[in-house]
């Protein structure tokens, strides 16, 4: 033990298992998976520990893993101090999150955020991803991670997720032969979207209940009312998929964009690490 440990890969460390993935953690340090998982191994061999168990989907702490953790946070964080960061002056940046896609990862996501670089001080504003691409266009908004809409140009696309459909699993999905559904206004896709594949498939539908974000038609699902198209990390908990039940149409994926303007590294770095750990939510 007389070599000391390398900061970054006790960063990477860290970051693998905050967000159960070497990909995601890659992503944050603007590296590659295979640099990733070189700096663990490297870590690993030198503490003589096996830190992390790799799964073909996940990436899990191992015990001796779980006991290293609050040694190497407190180092980084000693680090930090170090290097004065919090004393080089808040970072300041506004992003703007479609509703569908904050889900309930966005708590997670900000404290992944704050544990990043706690000098960073974020506006986040939530709502549909037809109200936010305005504001980004206008200057209004630095960043925006949104579903991708038919008039959309240019954005980085971060990640596709699923859309199916969604209801508590006592709920009366139909009153008669129609179906009964919980929709968005008429501003959302995803309702316009659901709406024509059931009239596609000559399904009869009946709207009960119009909500203007995720939270209204989530509680709709939630109370047993209705159906709702929705992407599967923004359904309450609770509700179960009943598509291929009812048999109900497939839906498409949904594409999820960033688009950003920002260009101050430790804001980028910033929006990097909220980005893996909405995706790794």
């Amino acid at each position: 033990m007389d070599r000391p440990l390398e900061l970054d890969a006790v960063q990477a460390f860290v970051l693998a298992a905050d967000l159960q993935s070497f990909t995601r953690a890659a992503e944050v340090l603007d590296s590659t998976q295979s640099a990733i998982s070189l700096k663990l191994k490297k870590l690993e061999q030198r503490l003589g520990r096996r830190l992390l168990e790799r799964t073909p989907r996940l990436v899990r702490l191992s015990a001796e893993g779980q006991q290293f953790l609050p040694a190497a946070r407190e180092l980084l964080a000693a680090h930090e101090r170090a290097l004065d960061r919090l004393e080089q002056g808040l970072v300041r940046f506004s992003v703007g999150i479609s509703d569908h896609v904050a889900g309930a990862g966005l708590p997670r996501a900000l404290a992944q955020l704050h544990a990043h670089d706690a000098g960073v001080m974020v506006e986040v504003r939530v709502g549909s991803s037809h109200d936010l691409m305005p504001l980004y266009e206008r200057g209004e908004l630095d960043a925006v991670i949104v579903r991708r809409e038919p008039q959309d140009q240019g954005g980085e696309l971060i990640m596709q997720e699923a859309i199916g459909w969604f209801a508590h699993p006592d709920a009366q999905c139909r009153v008669g032969p129609a179906l009964r559904v919980a929709t968005f206004s008429s501003t959302c896709r995803i309702r316009e979207l659901s709406l024509r594949r059931l009239d596609e498939a000559g399904i009869a539908w009946v709207e009960v209940f119009v909500g203007g974000g995720i939270l209204a038609v989530g509680a709709a699902v939630s109370a047993g009312l209705a159906v709702s198209a929705l992407l599967h990390r923004s359904a309450p908990p609770g509700a179960v998929e009943v598509g291929q039940r009812l048999g109900l149409p497939t839906l498409p994926l949904a594409q999820v964009m960033l688009h950003s303007r920002l260009r101050e590294p430790r804001a980028q770095a910033a929006l990097r690490t909220l980005v893996a750990a909405l995706k790794s939510a």
